[in-house]
């Protein structure tokens, strides 16, 4: 087993990778800019190097001054979170080359699996369903309207390497489509400094769904079930919930082997996520994989007890994993809200600054993780989101009360928040009934305008 672990990030993530390093008794080193010197990661790691100044592409982004902290540290591997570094196949190298482990899966599946349209193309040989579209990027305007035509409207333009919903565009007709390849073209150089773009279907009104993978060096490949992301404002989760109040158990069975034989594709080790599209009808559709934790992860851990940080650091140590797939069981349900520094009635602006007072709520079946405190200055330089929280309960009406409690409890003051807009979100009939489609949040909108 390691003996030091470096953490190439910031935050919560952080906060949460050296907890797991405390139990497993493994010392841990973080990294921090010059703005994150009072974060709470910098405070509880076992040693604490600045690596420059705030904006994250002199810091965080900056793979030679993270490597040389963890050679001046003398670590044994390194965690890299999500965001920044964590799908970096360059980096993953850079790691192997320094004879540190990189907890993650190796560069070849990284790279592979961030290349969306070599993914598609990977999975389906693995016979797993993916959305009709073009066989890889398309260049030309003309060959990708007639690539359109071919599918069939309405359909949606995709960066190859995008990611956050950056550089998508949906066109409905042949009218719409010029102005919409263009945009998608354009945010996905600014965005990835690659504008290569591909086409889909456009599935509506569809679920986002996503699985749980664990793999280690031996073959082994598990899922430990789904998380429902379905809610999400402008391709950016919201609330994540285990398991989807859509599946069936048939549905469940089929989408978790799928998602295996996606992993088994490229010989995939370590924890990630596979992502579905899953339409009115049951139909689901391969859409990309997350090569690293995900935000939402504790959902997981809370529904089957599985700590995924610690089995991340385990198979990357060389373990083999203890857990079969008849192992793993679904017996309560999890939601999580992503609380987030913006004004909700500023079209969601962030609200970095000063937090004045903060109380994490409590009790039974909630969890909070969260790298913030009273007198924590939140910087501007990055993601907004400043907690997580998550409600267990025996069903989902359980989890979903015990959610809204734990909101209402929350305080947080000096700085706007999306608090009560989250709160209003798992209010609504619709979510609350199951029904709830990727749509929801913009309908859920228009909704709350009509009636103010």
């Amino acid at each position: 087993m390691f003996q030091k672990i470096l953490i190439a990030n910031r935050g919560e993530i952080a906060l949460r990778v050296i907890r797991a390093c405390q139990e497993m008794g493994i010392q841990s080193v973080a990294v921090y800019s010059q703005a994150d010197d009072q974060s709470l990661h910098t405070q509880l790691a076992t040693h604490a190097i600045c690596i420059g100044k705030p904006p994250g592409n002199e810091s965080y982004l900056k793979t030679d001054r993270i490597l040389a902290a963890a050679e001046i540290s003398n670590v044994d591997a390194i965690h890299p979170g999500y965001g920044f570094l964590a799908e970096n196949a360059e980096f993953a190298e850079q790691c192997e080359t320094c004879n540190i482990r990189f907890i993650g899966p190796k560069p070849q599946a990284i790279r592979l699996m961030g290349d969306k349209a070599k993914a598609r193309e990977t999975v389906k040989k693995s016979k797993v369903p993916i959305i009709p579209g073009s066989d890889g990027p398309i260049e030309s305007e003309a060959e990708a309207l007639k690539t359109a035509q071919q599918i069939g409207f309405p359909v949606i333009i995709k960066a190859v390497a995008g990611g956050g919903g950056r550089g998508m565009r949906v066109a409905h007709n042949a009218v719409a489509f010029s102005k919409e390849f263009a945009t998608a073209r354009n945010e996905a150089e600014k965005a990835f400094g690659d504008g290569s773009v591909y086409i889909e279907r456009f599935i509506e009104d569809p679920r986002h769904i996503e699985f749980q993978i664990l793999a280690d060096a031996f073959g082994n490949v598990i899922h430990l079930g789904e998380r429902d992301c379905s809610i999400q404002r402008r391709h950016q989760k919201v609330i994540e919930e285990s398991p989807s109040p859509f599946l069936t158990p048939e549905l469940r069975k089929r989408m978790g082997e799928a998602a295996v034989n996606a992993a088994r594709s490229v010989n995939y080790e370590n924890a990630g996520t596979v992502e579905f599209l899953v339409d009115r009808n049951g139909n689901f559709f391969f859409i990309e994989m997350n090569t690293r934790i995900q935000v939402e992860h504790p959902v997981t851990e809370e529904v089957t007890g599985i700590d995924l940080v610690q089995q991340q650091i385990r198979i990357a140590a060389g373990e083999p994993l203890t857990i079969r797939q008849e192992d793993v069981r679904f017996d309560r349900h999890a939601i999580e809200a992503r609380i987030c520094a913006e004004d909700p009635e500023r079209n969601f602006t962030p609200s970095p600054g000063l937090i004045e007072l903060f109380y994490a709520p409590g009790g039974n079946g909630i969890r909070v993780d969260t790298h913030v405190y009273g007198g924590y200055v939140i910087p501007p330089y990055y993601d907004s989101m400043i907690a997580k929280i998550i409600a267990v309960g025996e069903n989902r009406s359980k989890a979903i009360e015990r959610l809204d409690r734990a909101l209402g409890e929350c305080i947080v003051r000096g700085i706007k928040t999306n608090t009560a807009f989250v709160r209003s979100v798992i209010g609504d009939p619709v979510f609350r009934e199951g029904k709830a489609t990727t749509r929801f949040i913009a309908d859920f909108m228009e909704r709350s305008k009509s009636s103010s």
